[in-house]
């Protein structure tokens, strides 16, 4: 059953080129049943939200900028999510925003048992990203969307500049991470790992770096090998990983 979903947007502090991918991300968790988008839109920046709105029903709810310096945004965004938590309406909440002053309301909403889904840029301070179940980068968002619409893009995407390259304190992240839920032979089922490394790290993603699935991402990185086993029907190909043995401890002296 899918989770109903409220999904809250700073118009602020999102740029309006990437709505359909971010509606389709969203997809994946829940069902969006409520969609608002925050800001004033007598602005002139807000402009190009205006046809997207229309065409993914969202809500637009005005809010003036009452004081100078003040995000009065963020205020209206934070008591409409306190008003539908307790209405009872939803099991999860979307944030859509890069700004940190959202991270004591994800907080709040995890604490009240809601699953909270963060979607903002790379900029998005770290606060607010732990604060989340999970946490998707709208960059990589888009250049997922241009490579499954591009032939010619299907290879590059590790060239982009907005991929991250595995770094050894990734990889290390990951073989702890698989040490973790590992059986006494060191195997572990690929889908524990993807799992924990979700909880560890809210915005653990492997489009971050270029692969649509954690599967590929796993057997591009020679420390970790890879096994399929048939289930007990002899129907489905469950995955298993397992951090590779260094080859000096095979060796006679």
């Amino acid at each position: 059953m899918d989770l109903k979903l409220a999904v809250l947007i700073d118009g602020d502090n999102i740029p309006s080129a990437y709505v359909k991918e971010m509606m389709e991300e969203i997809a994946k968790y829940g069902n969006p049943t409520i969609k608002r988008i925050y800001g004033d839109w007598t602005k002139p920046h807000l402009s190009k939200w205006k046809n997207l709105l229309l065409e993914n029903a969202i809500t637009p709810i005005q809010q003036y900028g009452y004081t100078t310096g003040k995000n009065a945004t963020d205020s209206a965004m934070i008591i409409d999510a306190m008003d539908i938590l307790y209405s009872e309406k939803v099991d999860g909440f979307c944030l859509v925003s890069s700004d940190s002053d959202f991270t004591r309301l994800a907080t709040r909403l995890r604490e009240a048992g809601m699953a909270v889904y963060g979607i903002g840029e790379k900029k998005t301070p770290n606060p607010f990203i732990v604060a989340c179940d999970k946490f998707i980068y709208i960059e990589i968002l888009k250049s997922s969307s241009e490579e499954n619409n591009s032939e010619s893009t299907a290879k590059s995407s590790n060239s982009k500049s907005d991929v991250d390259k595995i770094t050894p304190k990734e990889i290390k992240f990951i073989a702890t991470t698989i040490d973790d839920v590992a059986d006494d032979d060191g195997w572990a089922f690929l889908g524990d790992v993807g799992s924990l490394l979700q909880k560890k790290q809210p915005n653990f993603d492997s489009r971050n770096y270029g692969f649509q699935k954690l599967t590929p991402l796993i057997n591009s990185i020679p420390e970790f090998e890879i096994e399929r086993r048939e289930d007990s029907k002899g129907r489905l190909k469950l995955i298993y990983v397992k951090i590779k043995e260094e080859k000096s401890k095979g060796k006679k002296k």
